[in-house]
């Protein structure tokens, strides 16, 4: 069906588009055919004087362009095509001879805001949904429809880069600020004043624009000198943020300068060839892949929950963590408890720094952080559970302990109510022995930070029904959370692969290999940290209580390295101590503490070779990695993948663990583990399923 649909309203041409099989609107090949048809017609229309382009769906304008497009585009000359294209459409939208208003209400992100900046005048709705963006980075990718030579040009260098770089999304507030939008106004007036402003438009009047930035704007982005500086900076502050790991953010500094200099006419070319270069990269691939699995994962498990109270047990770090995200994601009523008073006060205030911070970042407002603020209360009494849909649990982790509050937590909640547990290593089914009701029992492991970390692992007990894991998966995403189902087995799927990463670095910190060296390697090879600094901020008693159960439960394969024991036993347990391996002092890292060497007996002494480092810290995470899938884990290597990017920062310009053992080939893989396991013992034999992998040429991923 048509995707547009045009109607005369008064003088004005009022254009809606609505693509009915698709949830969102998005600009294909298609839609490109159709607006320049739409747009020849309106030219030659009399009684049309000016252009109002709405979008038919609630909350979205247009998305973006179509992804699936992308990936059939096959040599870099045809996606330098597809992007000139582009650019011959909404050129003629910029010139065209009638004035054309675009009214705003959902995401425009992409392409979507790329027309948005052809148009004469754009009108956005204050309303939380109505996000603008240029994301293409994270897709590997740059602006490819001209949103790298308009944009500049709307708001001035700085502040385009700085959407353009990080591939930001800002709601419609603060991208009137910026000078991206032109009116900000309540949903229901949008059509209104959107038409009045082609109305205006086509009788004559025409906007005044101020750049925002005042006189320093002036100085860094009016003149040559001044944008220079600004392009040196950017650049030295990608390379700082990318490692030269990801292209695409210097590919789109390099379309931005280029057309500042030459032109709008060469910078549109400049930016069609880079753009085409970029789209058959191994890394825009690998994203726009994790790009499909996000997406993909988003449907499965697609019951909507019914949680209206949620109620947590434990009100230290990561409990108070939750409530705060909960309140502040899914605005859903909070009640926490714990032992004592002191402690549900430390909670509260906790919690309510997450609102802070969002108020203080402009992300809501002062009225919403006041209502959301009012949702968070707590006790300690189990008094306000009698009405919990939802009960998570984030106390001490220990078997005992979590199984007498949930034997509390039963006895003071409706029979409907679901017990989640935070736990990171018991195993679901043990927890819920103790359990009247077993198949309201489930897992909900959130990571640390909550505000911060994106992944959910949702475990499911022997017992636990599949409404139960719909709940726990569907509130999750209410939270913002990326969410995986894994298997009841200890370590689950994240810190089960974790173990052997760390544990290597235990052992290579033992041969003598520098503290920052082991981190440095690894943050250069696409980690956002070093295993010692993640440890550091896991907190050491944490992970060696981690590591104790994985020992018990897999043996010898995943023996703690005993460096970590050693740090705990003398107070070292990272960030929250002040001391680790780094040293802390207001919260920040100060520098790899010289007492922890002589903790463990070793001084630093060059150790063992870089490339070895290497191989041995990221071969028996995916040894691991792939033991666990043929154990089923986790339900898909897709799955798997998506936990280690989001759970603990697998680089994702590599895929994942697993897609990378298929970009490495399963024999190399073997042959490798197999040469490290001659020279440094047994925890290196490689598993079955890579063994097998590589005798038939098997692959993860078809």
């Amino acid at each position: 069906m048509p995707a547009l649909r045009c109607e005369l309203q008064d003088g004005i041409a009022v254009v809606t588009l609505d693509l009915t099989d698709h949830p969102v609107n998005v600009i294909s090949r298609a839609v490109k055919d159709e607006f320049n048809a739409t747009f020849e017609r309106l030219a030659a229309e009399p009684g049309a004087q000016a252009v109002a382009l709405f979008s038919g769906k609630p909350d979205n304008f247009i998305a973006g362009a179509d992804i699936e497009e992308f990936v059939k585009l096959s040599s870099a000359a045809e996606a330098e095509r597809l992007s000139a294209d582009g650019h011959e459409m909404l050129s003629r939208v910029a010139a065209f001879p009638k004035p054309v208003v675009v009214g705003i209400h959902g995401a425009c992100l992409g392409g979507g805001l790329e027309f948005a900046l052809a148009c004469a005048y754009r009108v956005a709705t204050d309303h939380p949904k109505t996000q603008l963006g240029l994301p293409e980075v994270q897709l590997g990718l740059l602006p490819g429809a001209g949103g790298g030579q308009r944009l500049p040009r709307l708001i001035g260098a700085r502040a385009a880069l700085d959407i353009i770089l990080a591939g930001k999304v800002e709601r419609a507030r603060k991208a009137f600020q910026l000078g991206i939008v032109d009116e900000l106004v309540p949903p229901a007036i949008l059509r209104d004043i959107t038409l009045a402003a082609a109305k205006k438009l086509a009788g004559g009047w025409r906007p005044r624009r101020k750049r925002p930035g005042g006189f320093v704007g002036w100085v860094l982005d009016g003149n040559p000198l001044g944008r220079m500086l600004v392009f040196r900076m950017a650049r030295q502050q990608v390379l700082k943020q990318t490692g030269g790991n990801y292209p695409a953010p210097l590919a789109a500094l390099e379309a931005v300068e280029y057309g500042l200099r030459h032109g709008i006419a060469e910078g549109l070319k400049r930016e069609a060839q880079l753009f085409g270069r970029l789209a058959v990269t191994d890394v825009s691939r690998k994203l726009v892949q994790i790009f499909f699995a996000t997406t993909q994962l988003k449907k499965d498990y697609g019951v909507a929950d019914e949680v209206k109270r949620l109620c947590i047990v434990g009100a230290g770090f990561m409990g108070a963590g939750i409530a705060g995200t909960a309140v502040a994601q899914a605005g859903v009523d909070v009640r926490m408890k714990d032992s004592d008073l002191p402690r549900v006060a430390k909670g509260l205030i906790a919690a309510r720094e997450i609102l802070d911070d969002r108020l203080k970042r402009r992300r809501i407002t002062k009225y919403e952080h006041t209502r959301l603020i009012a949702l968070v209360s707590g006790s300690d009494s189990y008094a306000g559970f009698g009405r919990a849909d939802l009960v998570i649990e984030a106390v001490f982790e220990d078997l005992q302990v979590k199984q007498q509050v949930l034997r509390e937590v039963e006895a003071a909640t409706p029979e409907h109510a679901v017990f989640a547990s935070n736990t990171s290593t018991i195993p679901i089914t043990r927890i819920a022995e103790a359990a009247q009701r077993p198949e309201r029992v489930i897992g909900m492991h959130f990571f640390s930070p909550v505000a911060r970390m994106p992944l959910l692992e949702v475990i499911p007990g022997a017992r636990t029904t599949p409404g139960t894991v719909s709940t726990a998966v569907a509130f999750g995403r209410r939270m913002g959370k990326t969410a995986i189902v894994v298997k009841d087995t200890p370590g689950f799927w994240i810190n089960r692969i974790l173990a052997p990463y760390m544990n290597e670095a235990g052992h290579i910190l033992l041969e003598g290999v520098a503290i920052e060296e082991i981190d440095r390697l690894m943050v250069q090879w696409g980690f956002p940290v070093g295993p010692i600094t993640l440890l550091d901020e896991v907190g050491l008693d944490v992970a060696q209580k981690a590591s104790g159960v994985l020992h018990a439960a897999f043996g010898d394969r995943l023996v703690p390295a005993p460096v970590f024991a050693l740090l705990v036993k003398d107070g070292r347990l990272g960030r929250k101590a002040g001391k680790g391996f780094y040293k802390y002092a207001n919260g920040k890292k100060r520098g790899v503490d010289p007492a922890a060497y002589a903790l463990v007996g070793v001084h630093p002494n060059g150790g063992v070779r870089p490339a070895e480092i290497l191989q041995r810290v990221v071969l028996t995470m995916l040894n691991e990695a792939a033991r666990a899938v043929g154990e089923g884990v986790v339900r898909s290597p897709r799955d798997g993948d998506i936990g280690a990017l989001f759970g603990f920062g697998f680089p994702p310009f590599r895929g994942g663990p697993l897609r990378h053992v298929d970009d490495l080939g399963a024999a190399r893989v073997v042959a490798d583990l197999e040469r490290l396991a001659d020279r440094c013992g047994e925890r290196f034999s490689p598993c079955e399923v890579l063994q097998d992998q590589a005798r038939r040429h098997g692959k993860f991923y078809p």
